[in-house]
């Protein structure tokens, strides 16, 4: 069981990053799988943002093309999208006074931490160190392993 953050989704789209390759060849086995895998609605979120900024992605998508690449990996037979339970407010009450200096944009970092806790879930595919921050979270590199 492992999250997929929001870069190597990008990664993966970007055919002009040099992280492509590498990621493109994982979401494709991770979507062929029948074992666990995980996203947020913030990382798809995010991933949506991105892909169609111009300032930011180097060949801007079309929302359409963006909504296409995600209705497509939702339909990864393993794939669940984490959402907050009940316990969510108790469990970002306890992420709060264990990680000292949350703030700005380690929010969105924090959200999927938290949900990961909140789900039991350790391990992340991400290439963001800022995730080394919460101590439960297990950060895959997706250029080095896999998780």
């Amino acid at each position: 069981m492992f999250v997929v953050d929001t870069n190597v989704l990008v990664y993966a789209a970007d055919a002009q990053a040099p992280e492509h390759a590498r990621c493109r060849a994982l979401l494709e086995r991770w979507r062929a799988q029948a074992g666990a895998w995980y996203v947020t609605w913030g990382n798809c979120y995010e991933f949506l943002r991105v892909v169609t900024l111009p300032r930011v992605f180097r060949r801007p998508w079309t929302s359409r093309a963006a909504g296409e690449f995600l209705v497509a990996l939702h339909q990864s037979p393993g794939l669940t999208v984490l959402g907050p339970t009940e316990r969510h407010a108790a469990v970002l009450a306890d992420v709060v006074a264990e990680v000292p200096l949350l703030g700005g944009n380690l929010w969105h970092d924090a959200e999927t931490a938290v949900l990961m806790r909140e789900h039991g879930i350790r391990r992340i595919c991400t290439r963001d160190t800022d995730f080394a921050r919460f101590p439960w979270v297990e950060i895959v590199d997706p250029l080095i392993g896999e998780p």
